[in-house]
């Protein structure tokens, strides 16, 4: 059985010199802390996709993700507990033959089935080539089951993201809401769930997202609501160097944050998106009086 969500997650306030200084308020959406094996921002985009699973009867859920992804975790403890198969297509085929690291580990525990593709083959079966023909494929290699994107981004991902807005009191035009942006999915939900004057900013982590994340955002806009929203953007200069890395700068500015607040950082994604804001602020970009709600996406990778 799957344990409940912690809902509504706490709303922290987050009083940093660095943006008291520009008059810039700063508060956490602690989505870390919503559930204890499907955390964050994976809770909100496959909660709708379990519900779905189950009411169209399927036993089996197939999904992608690398090494060390969050999704593959969450995916597996979820269909575990809900007493589905779940099978894991791994970017890496040089994975298959060393020892598992602790994500892969975990996710196998959990229940999940890992095969792992080279990267020509995980791009085809991921649809970013031939969407349609990797669809077929996946489900005659697999048999009938749910197949749900790479990041667990789709339609009714971000309509479960779209529940995080309606968490926060008193939104306005004051207020920018802020997620790390991987695939997508959360910004969407984010962007469509804000009332009028509110917007919204994602923080890319990938490099070399420029457009493509936007056209994704949009995609899933049209899917779930059938138009577009213009309250949102991407700032693509915060990325770290690419997915997964964590130059020395960004480490140091989590470690400070962490001393200073007490609130442990994941580094991939939730430490470049408070480093992000960090600078935008000391650049001027938020004007005095602006209140930023940092989305807390995830938990830090274990010790």
């Amino acid at each position: 059985m799957l344990e409940p969500a912690l809902l509504p997650t706490p709303l922290v306030d987050c009083t940093d010199e660095a943006f008291a200084r520009a008059g810039v308020e700063l508060r956490l959406k602690r989505d870390d802390l919503l559930h204890p094996t499907v955390p964050g921002n994976k809770w909100r985009k496959l909660a709708p996709n379990l519900a779905a699973a189950v009411e169209q009867g399927h036993t089996r859920l197939l999904t992608f993700g690398g090494a060390y992804s969050t999704h593959l975790r969450a995916v597996a403890a979820a269909a575990g507990a809900l007493g589905l198969e779940s099978v894991g297509l791994v970017r890496g085929e040089e994975l298959a033959d060393r020892p598992r690291n602790w994500s892969l580990r975990a996710a196998e525990a959990a229940g999940m089935r890992l095969e792992f593709l080279t990267r020509a083959e995980y791009r085809e079966a991921t649809g970013r080539a031939e969407a349609e023909h990797g669809t077929d494929a996946l489900l005659r290699r697999w048999g009938r089951c749910l197949v749900l994107p790479e990041g667990g981004s789709n339609a009714l991902a971000a309509v479960g993201a779209a529940a995080i807005p309606a968490e926060l009191p008193d939104l306005g035009e004051r207020d920018v809401v802020c997620c790390p942006v991987g695939t997508g999915g959360t910004l969407a939900g984010i962007a469509a769930g804000l009332p009028a004057g509110a917007r919204a900013l994602g923080v890319a982590v990938l490099r070399g997202g420029e457009g493509y994340l936007e056209a994704e955002v949009a995609r899933l806009h049209r899917a779930a609501y059938g138009r577009g929203f213009g309250n949102w953007r991407i700032d693509h200069a915060h990325h770290g160097g690419g997915y997964g890395r964590v130059p020395a700068e960004l480490a140091g500015f989590a470690e400070r944050f962490e001393r200073r607040h007490g609130i442990p950082l994941e580094r991939r994604y939730v430490a470049k998106l408070l480093a992000a804001l960090a600078d935008l602020t000391a650049g001027g970009v938020f004007p005095r009086g602006t209140r930023l709600t940092a989305v807390v996406t995830g938990l830090p990778d274990p010790q």
